[in-house]
Parts: structure tokens; C-alpha cells; sequence
């Protein structure tokens, strides 16, 4: 005998056939046309590039240098040959920031790009604190110590001191320090009186404890040690006239035992008599 039960809806089927096939082919075409959209852009991507690198209007042009005295334009630019014409975007700039300060006349220096086709350069040039003679030739030299160029015609306007015994070294490199520092601290300290600094002909370190300094119109060697640099000069400058009374010819005046002062005189003994002392310790230092 049949039982008839009657219908759960809940488990009933849907009459509508359910269509896998046709929601797979769409995600598969989603697919495929995301790709191909994908590659067009890419290829699209790599066209543009391709033009970009051989447009003509993205080739350097022109160069700008600011920040230079000493170094002319032409000579900044011919630092970095091959700059003009190539393309603006595939320049490696900090490769050519280490061909610009390679030369010894740059400190520093930088490059920035100004689309469509000019490079900015801007640079800061060594400033020389003193000529160093090396084998009897000059050379510019800054307050590093580093050898900027061989002293010639075109720096005639520059007014410096005369270095004797730095250690010679090639241009662009550092002369060994403790002679150096020795120079440039007396440098700094006649830098605030340069009606004093601007009398001083040559100042000799091959003692780094002891700075001679022969000033300008003046035969005597002044022994001024490692300080006080500026005022055993204005003693000097006080007492000159009166050690020259005393002593015709003067070879050295050493004048690091303040308040006494030892005069060497040129072709005889060193000369320390009571006279001197006297004159040593005289008050009224020209200050």
C-alpha cells in the first residue's frame, strides 16, 4: 500500500536549472579581458618610455653654475663631459656630483634637474688661507690644509702669507694636520685685526710647537710659539723700535717667555742683557 506524505517545502528543488557553466565563462572572461587590459598598459607603459628616452626635447640642453668665483662656467661644465646631450631622466646625478668636487677647487657641489632640458649646478669653491711653498714653487692651500692650485698670474689680487714647512702633498689631498693646524690658528687669531694680519709675510711650522712669523719691510724672525699669537706681536710691534736702538742687526726675537724677550742678533750670540728685560717689561703695550 502506498503512504502519500505530504511535501516539505523546505526541501523542495528550485525548477529554475542552476547555470555553472555560464557564471564560469564570465569569470574566465573577466579574466582574460583584465590581462589583456593589463598588458595593453604595460606595453602602452613601455612605448611611452621608449619615447621619452629618445625625445629630443628631454636632452640637456643647457647647464646653469652658480656659486663659482675663481672657476669660470666653461671650466665647471668641462668637469662633467658629456652632460650637454644626453637625456635629462637617466642622468645619474650623484656621479656627477663626485666628478665636480673631484677637482680641487670645489668643496661641495650639486646637480638638479629643470625639466625639459636644463641641469642646475650649484657649487662652493675652497677658499685659500695661505700660499705653501713646496721645492720653491707656490700653491694655494685652504684652512683644511688641502692643495688647491699652484699659485700663478690670474691669483695675483690674492694677498697671503707664505707658508714654509708643510709637508708636500699632490693637489686636491691633505697636507698632514698638526703643521697645518698650527698655521691656521694663527691665521684665526689675526683674522679680527687684519690691519695686523695683512703685515705678515711668511709664517714657518717646521716646528709645529713653534710658529716663526716675518712680517712685511721686517728682517727679524719673530719666534711666537703655539698662543697668544696676536698679542706677542703687538709686544713686539711696542718694543721693535727700542730693540733695534739696543741691537743693529736683529736675526730672530723670541717671544715666548713673556714678560723676557730674547733677541738673536744676525752673526753673533743671542742677547739677553739687562737692557732688554728692561725693555721687555716696560709697561705701555700697544694694544
Amino acid at each position: 500500500m502506498k503512504v502519500h506524505a505530504k511535501t516539505d517545502h523546505r526541501f523542495r528543488r528550485s525548477r529554475h536549472p542552476i547555470r555553472r557553466g555560464r557564471a564560469a565563462t564570465r569569470r574566465w572572461m573577466r579574466l582574460v579581458v583584465g590581462g589583456l587590459v593589463a598588458t595593453g598598459v604595460t606595453a602602452g607603459s613601455y612605448r611611452v618610455i621608449d619615447r621619452l628616452l629618445v625625445t629630443p626635447y628631454l636632452l640637456v640642453a643647457d647647464v646653469v653654475v652658480e656659486g663659482n668665483g675663481r672657476l669660470s662656467d666653461e671650466e665647471v661644465r668641462a668637469l662633467m663631459p658629456g652632460l650637454v646631450g644626453s637625456n635629462i631622466l637617466t642622468l645619474d646625478l650623484d656621479a656627477r656630483r663626485r666628478q665636480l668636487t673631484s677637482a680641487s677647487w670645489l668643496q661641495e657641489g650639486t646637480l638638479r634637474r629643470v625639466l625639459p632640458a636644463t641641469i642646475e649646478v650649484s657649487v662652493r669653491e675652497r677658499r685659500p688661507v695661505a700660499l705653501a711653498r713646496f721645492d720653491r714653487h707656490l700653491f694655494l692651500v685652504d684652512g683644511s690644509g688641502t692643495v688647491i692650485d699652484r699659485y700663478g698670474p690670474r691669483f695675483a689680487d690674492l694677498d697671503l702669507p707664505i707658508v714654509d714647512g708643510l709637508v708636500a702633498v699632490p693637489e686636491g689631498e691633505r697636507i698632514p694636520v698638526e703643521r697645518m693646524r698650527l698655521v691656521v690658528r694663527v691665521l684665526e687669531a689675526l683674522s679680527d685685526r687684519p690691519e695686523v694680519l695683512s703685515v705678515v709675510s711668511q709664517i714657518d711650522v717646521s716646528d709645529p710647537r713653534n710658529a716663526v712669523v716675518l712680517l712685511k719691510d721686517d728682517p727679524a724672525l719673530l719666534y711666537l710659539g703655539r698662543e697668544r699669537f696676536l698679542e706677542r706681536l703687538r709686544s713686539y710691534a711696542e718694543l721693535a723700535p727700542r730693540l733695534r736702538d739696543e741691537v743693529a742687526e736683529i736675526d730672530y726675537v723670541d717671544l715666548r717667555f713673556e714678560p723676557q724677550v730674547v733677541v738673536g742678533p744676525a752673526g753673533a750670540s743671542t742677547v739677553t742683557g739687562r737692557g732688554l728685560n728692561r725693555l721687555a717689561k716696560a709697561p705701555g703695550i700697544a694694544q
